[in-house]
């Protein structure tokens, strides 16, 4: 699964430029080619610059194709040792405080481990103290999806009194140096998203101390082995990291638990239940959350079954390619 969104808001990759890189470039490179590791599956077309997620869709394929080969589960492949993995929800920007409350108080009742909220400018702090005060014991944290800038610090320094677990993403996604000097003026971690897409990012952004978390979504950074390296180099230094998630189906989810599954990924993910989004995933058992964890699948491979007529019923484009 390609976890590139319709709209380049994220990242420039969309649906229309995964397809074309994957049908006219990757996928006719590999297919019907060997390989003898997952993380080497990419080798034929090492050529194609950038393009992370749609690499991502066929090296975490091929991994999951290497797991049933060897009859196990995705998450012992990649050394995952938890049977259950705490789960976090997203919670987007909102019309109004109340509605918002609601919704946290939703999420917090079907037992989530950590509740994002999304904030903007004009929307941060007052709207967080209000969350806040109303859920003194939940795991907070805020999203700012790069809506802030240096010339903003009062306001994200406002955000110190409330007990967060970290902030995401405050300023640009290519400004590391701000970054850095942000979180020398805070107290509230700085945990960093889009500015991390390969291991030389996170080298660099925890040598400059932009950052004291990072989430870790493999689509972004190009598959689960540079998802790995990344987790392992953190780990290393002791900086926590928590998996990240994009609007996957349950293909994707299942990639997503198993990489959380193992020993680098210590915070709650978003990896929210498959009804959190669809009203029916189009894979089989779906992905529920209980207790603020959810099981990870231990059939081999994903450990999920892609549904065919769900698939069929929703298909747009389809091309064949034969090695």
């Amino acid at each position: 699964e390609c976890v590139a969104a319709e709209d380049p808001g994220y990242s420039y990759e969309t649906t229309e430029t995964a397809w074309h890189v994957l049908t006219d470039f990757l996928l006719p490179a590999v297919v019907g080619t060997d390989f003898d590791a997952p993380e080497r599956v990419l080798e034929p077309a090492a050529w194609v610059r950038g393009h992370a997620m749609a690499k991502a869709a066929v090296e975490m394929a091929a991994w999951d194709l290497d797991a049933r080969a060897r009859g196990v589960s995705l998450a012992e492949r990649l050394g995952g040792e938890r049977e259950r993995v705490p789960v976090g929800v997203s919670v987007g920007l909102q019309p109004d405080d109340e509605t918002l409350l609601d919704r946290v108080a939703t999420y917090v009742a079907e037992g989530y481990a950590r509740i994002k909220i999304k904030i903007k400018p004009g929307r941060d702090a007052p709207m967080l103290r209000r969350v806040r005060e109303a859920f003194p014991d939940v795991a907070l944290m805020a999203d700012a999806n790069s809506a802030y800038t240096l010339a903003d610090l009062d306001v994200l320094r406002a955000l110190d009194d409330l007990d967060l677990m970290m902030i995401e993403q405050p300023l640009a996604h290519d400004d590391v140096l701000d970054h850095a000097r942000l979180q020398a003026e805070l107290a509230t971690p700085i945990c960093l998203d889009e500015s991390v897409r390969s291991l030389h990012d996170a080298r660099l952004a925890l040598e400059l101390g932009a950052c004291r978390i990072v989430n870790i979504k493999p689509g972004r950074v190009g598959g689960l082995a540079s998802a790995l390296a990344i987790a392992g180099f953190c780990r290393a230094r002791g900086v926590p990291v928590w998996c990240g998630g994009m609007l996957e189906s349950g293909v994707g989810r299942a990639h997503n638990v198993a990489l959380a599954s193992t020993a680098g990924f210590t915070l709650p993910g978003d990896i929210s239940a498959s009804r959190r989004y669809w009203e029916e995933d189009i894979v089989e058992p779906e992905f529920t959350v209980e207790d603020g964890t959810m099981a990870v699948p231990r059939e081999p491979g994903i450990g999920v079954r892609p549904r065919r007529d769900r698939i069929d019923a929703l298909t747009v484009r389809t091309v064949t390619l034969r090695g």
